[in-house]
């Protein structure tokens, strides 16, 4: 949608000053900071005198382009003069002119956001020229068009004077603003000298400091990891040995030593448990524990969970349900979301006498996750130990724990293990009443992107053309990299702008699959960036998104858009189409491609 807001004819000289003025004017209406403004007044106050200079009579326009926010300031410079004959070589910056002719056109080119120059021998020139409107800008529409309109008419009669005033003005403040940073640099100067030696020297102590606690946390993680190695066969041979005793094997036992080889078997069993935590732990600290998704059922693993937990109900006064939605699959790490769940069952069993324990999950499609819930009615806990009790070793003061130990580890684990997962734990409950805890577990897993070393060798090892996906929602990402999957495009995946920018310094993709709205953010100005950078501009950028505003997109570069959800044939078409793939060519839904 673009809405037009004026019409500026240039005849004159003094249109050239009244074009340079409404740019100005204009530009402060739609919210652009005072710098902004000047160089939008002094782009157009160039590009307008060269259509009175070599062309005699033109006009410029001014429009508001898109929909959404940030909306396009466009503005078109229009001739039917004689052309511009040497253009390539004038905005590849190679032309040499006595008069001057094109520097406007490379300062336009480099301070717009988008810039597009069309000329014809003998038909006169076009200029269009985009500037992304800040942020914070309010939404120009039909009614503020009429505002702006009202605004531009009340504007003072002597143009060439008050513009004349305008430009010492914002001359005078320009010279304000350089002797007050040149103080301000001066002062900088002296202050960086003064703290310099300082900072290197601090920086030697923070690096020896840092090299001293990298050493510790790999000695102790070693320490855990080796001693509960060393831990697990005399344990194991203890819970043999006291089983063996209590089996009656080499004879009789009496009653008093048969509950001594008992509490033996029981303290062995909780050591064993201590030491399989540490064990995890320490794994996971060293970088030791590996994901391996697949897809699994929640109902079957539910069906699994249920035969493994009911022999740990030792009273028939507390009933252990599981509810799990129908067809609701998964794909990530099915044992150690088992874990998690196991972890939390066994702490609820401890510490509920009597009532019921309910394991639940429910979708959320919105985060593109599972919540896992374990609700009982036992004890609960006090509001100002919450904090605490997914810290290691840490365990609230109550009445069952003359009954039952624990080792302080199974709740710090099951964060640990719902952070690889890439998910969260929290708990909510109140004494007296029960507990809930929870797991938020995203339904697809993706690995983290391959370091840095390894992408260099992945390029090499797939002959396939790479694709940069940036998308952020990770059923998405899976449902794309199965539309690539047996086709002559791999797909290289980023959630971030910050991960893109990664990828694509190490493998440069042959196309772009962007979506506009990424945690809440835009991604228009990364697009502008892209397209004004020499050397990836290029690179076809397609874009994926919920946002409706195709005209702007096409104008700020893209080289083709789609409302989600886009299908398979539609983006493998486009694909092959913008990189000129040799494998399976289909014609291009119309209007997909730009041009």
């Amino acid at each position: 949608m673009t809405h037009r807001l004026l019409i500026v004819s240039i005849r004159s000289e003094v249109d050239v000053v009244t074009a340079r003025q409404r740019a100005r004017h204009i530009a402060e209406l739609c919210g652009f900071a005072q710098q902004d403004q000047v160089r939008i007044a002094t782009i157009i106050s160039e590009l307008a005198r060269n259509v009175f200079r070599y062309a005699g009579s033109g006009q410029v326009e001014f429009a508001i382009e898109g929909s959404t926010a940030p909306q396009t300031l466009l503005m078109h410079v229009r001739d039917k003069g004689p052309g511009i004959p040497n253009l390539e070589q004038i905005l590849a910056g190679h032309y040499r002119s006595s008069t001057g002719m094109g520097l406007g056109l490379l300062g336009a080119r480099k301070l717009m956001d988008a810039f597009e120059a069309h000329t014809t021998e003998g038909l006169g020139t076009t200029i269009v020229l985009r500037k992304l409107m800040p942020p914070a800008a309010r939404l120009i529409t039909p009614l503020v068009v009429g505002q702006v309109g009202a605004s531009l008419a009340s504007a003072p009669a002597d143009v060439a004077l008050s513009e004349a005033q305008q430009q010492n003005q914002e001359l005078l403040t320009t010279l304000a603003e350089l002797k007050s940073r040149q103080e301000e640099l001066l002062q900088l100067t002296r202050e960086l000298e003064d703290t310099n030696r300082g900072v290197v020297a601090l920086y030697a102590e923070l690096d020896e400091k840092a090299d001293h606690l990298r050493r510790a946390d790999q000695a102790k993680s070693r320490f855990l990891s080796n001693m509960s190695h060393e831990f697990r066969t005399p344990l194991s041979s203890i819970r043999a040995l006291a089983k063996l005793l209590l089996d009656r094997v080499d004879g009789e036992l009496g009653v008093e030593q048969e509950k001594q080889v008992r509490f033996i078997l029981e303290s062995a069993g909780a050591l064993t448990d201590l030491v399989n935590d540490l064990l995890d732990l320490a794994k996971i600290e060293a970088g030791k524990i590996e994901i391996r998704p697949s897809t699994f059922d929640v109902a079957d693993m539910f069906s699994a969970l249920r035969g493994m937990l009911r022999p740990l109900l030792v009273s028939e006064r507390l009933q252990l349900s599981f509810q799990a939605p129908a067809e609701c699959e998964m794909y990530t790490d099915e044992g150690k979301v088992s874990q998690i769940l196991r972890n939390f069952v066994s702490n609820a069993i401890k510490f509920t006498e009597h009532g019921s324990i309910t394991v639940k999950a429910e979708p959320v499609p919105e985060a593109g996750a599972v919540r896992f819930s374990v609700t009982d009615t036992g004890i609960g806990i006090d509001e100002e130990h919450l904090a605490i009790i997914f810290e290691e070793f840490s365990q609230v003061e109550n009445h069952l724990q003359r009954h039952v130990k624990g080792t302080g580890l199974g709740l710090p684990l099951c964060r640990q293990l719902a952070t690889l997962l890439r998910g969260e734990v929290a708990v909510s409950s109140r004494p007296g009443q029960g507990s809930t805890f929870s797991a938020l577990i995203p339904a697809v897993h993706f690995h983290n992107p391959a370091p840095l070393q390894e992408l260099a060798t992945l390029a090499s090892d797939d002959p396939r053309l790479p694709v940069l996906v940036i998308e952020d929602r990770p059923e998405l990402r899976l449902l794309y990299e199965r539309y690539l999957h047996q086709s002559e495009f791999r797909m290289l995946t980023a959630s971030t702008l910050a991960e893109a920018e990664t990828l694509w310094r190490n493998v440069e993709p042959r196309a772009v699959l962007l979506d506009i709205l990424l945690e809440g953010k835009d991604s228009w100005h990364w697009l502008v960036q892209i397209k004004n950078d020499e050397s990836r501009r290029e690179v076809p950028v397609i874009i994926a998104s919920d946002v409706d505003d195709k005209n702007k997109a096409m104008g700020l570069g893209a080289d083709a858009y789609f409302l989600k959800p886009v299908g398979r044939d539609e983006l493998l078409a486009a694909l092959r189409s913008l990189v000129g793939s040799e494998a399976g060519r289909n014609e291009m839904p119309a209007g997909a491609v730009n041009g």
